[in-house]
């Protein structure tokens, strides 16, 4: 456990365990706490919401496999999972808070666990399992953060993954250069490969899960420590830096108009395939889509790239989050336990899952070899700041990306502008 995360966890499991107590959540909802310990008998049913795929491998491995090998070991219980489409399940999450009728567990993105966690209907992990520190050390970093907010963890990393360089090196060798490893590669191998009539890099967005990665690779930032301000951060030298290079990739027909959204156009996939985009950055879900759609491309992988920081990725995935509103706490937590064993962790993996457990990391490149990179983006892959007004946030920074890159605006402007809207919104958070 490195030392940042080691103080975050003591800070946060040196509160007295709060038994049958009350909290209030950022938004005023009361909510409590209650030991929910380990490894004593219990029944009963739970459901639990997720949005894996309808039909896809994980959730047949999942109720074929992981579900029965838990009610097995826990005679007298019963998970009922439900499906809800990713698109769907945000809302559905807090339509059914503000009517108290949420599921016992959920399979949380791991962006929305803040605003949950600040309407009070999370239960504090940290507070509730006697054994939270022990899971939490098994993970690794990232996905353990997004977990965190202000002084409480109110879930554990389930899922997680990362971006990397994904490219076509035949693309590459056409327009005569390397992969590129540093945003000065970038700017060289732009002109040459747009000679060719091809793009050298093609970003499908111009959000955070897009944009965060070269300015973290930069040296900048989006907030300070504590998510109270950007200012200096967001529109401080570094991260500007990391903007003005899409923008300077766009001018010079480097860049593809995917980055501004509105739909159109060859999609990143397709793109990469056939040439027309020679890099593009993108998550370990590429491969079994990529290989299905194009089997005579093979696909190759390489870090972000990086300016002035170290090359550094996002963080993705999902978590594993009880609720208030849960009838049975103590097996929604027995629930959470087992999801997080080597056990189930491995089952998931094998449809397609990256574990979040580190001793894991090798069986994954195993089950796997296109993970290898992955796993090691993983190691300084950062989350997105947790904070409730994420989801505000990063639509500001699209907006504010595009009319930079669209020429509306300098990119030191235009940070600036997402400035001046994003930090009304911390404050309030």
């Amino acid at each position: 456990m490195t030392m940042r995360r080691s103080s975050a966890l003591a800070a946060a499991l040196g509160l007295p365990l709060l038994l049958a107590a009350c909290g209030t959540g950022g938004s005023g909802a009361q909510s409590s706490t209650e030991e929910l310990p380990a490894g004593q008998k219990v029944e009963g049913e739970i459901t639990f919401w997720h949005a894996y795929s309808e039909g896809g491998p994980e959730v047949t491995t999942l109720e074929e496999e992981v579900i029965p090998a838990f009610e097995k070991a826990h005679p007298g219980t019963e998970v009922k999972p439900v499906t809800v489409q990713y698109d769907q399940l945000h809302q559905k999450l807090v339509t059914a808070a503000a009517g108290e009728s949420l599921p016992d567990v959920v399979r949380s993105d791991i962006i929305w666990v803040p605003e949950l966690a600040d309407l009070g209907v999370l239960v504090p992990l940290d507070q509730a399992m006697p054994d939270f520190e022990k899971l939490a050390e098994q993970t690794y970093d990232g996905p353990l953060a997004t977990n965190k907010w202000q002084d409480s963890y109110y879930g554990l990393p389930l899922t997680t993954n990362t971006k990397v360089m994904l490219y076509n090196e035949q693309a590459l060798d056409e327009a005569g250069v390397g992969v590129p490893e540093t945003f000065d590669d970038l700017r060289a191998s732009a002109p040459k490969v747009a000679e060719t009539g091809n793009y050298l890099l093609a970003e499908a967005d111009a959000a955070g899960w897009q944009v965060l990665p070269y300015i973290w690779s930069n040296g900048g930032d989006i907030t300070d420590e504590d998510i109270t301000t950007s200012d200096g951060y967001l529109n401080g030298p570094k991260s500007v830096e990391a903007v003005e290079l899409l923008v300077d990739l766009y001018e010079q027909q480097a860049l593809p108009k995917l980055i501004l959204g509105g739909g159109g156009g060859t999609n990143t996939f397709e793109g990469l395939a056939n040439g027309m985009y020679a890099t593009i950055v993108d998550g370990p879900w590429a491969f079994p889509i990529i290989e299905g759609q194009f089997k005579d491309f093979e696909m190759k992988t390489a870090p972000m790239p990086h300016g002035d920081g170290e090359s550094t990725s996002v963080v993705g995935g999902e978590n594993l989050v009880i609720t208030q509103a849960s009838e049975n706490k103590q097996l929604a937590a027995e629930f959470t336990r087992y999801m997080l064993s080597e056990e189930a962790q491995l089952a998931m993996a094998e449809a397609g899952q990256i574990s979040v457990l580190e001793s894991l990391s090798d069986k994954m490149v195993e089950i796997e070899p296109s993970y290898e990179e992955y796993m090691n983006q993983l190691q300084t892959a950062r989350p997105r700041p947790p904070t409730p007004a994420w989801t505000k946030i990063d639509e500001i920074i699209r907006k504010q990306v595009q009319l930079a890159v669209r020429g509306d605006m300098t990119a030191q402007e235009a940070m600036d502008e997402a400035v001046a809207q994003i930090d009304p919104l911390l404050e309030r958070g």
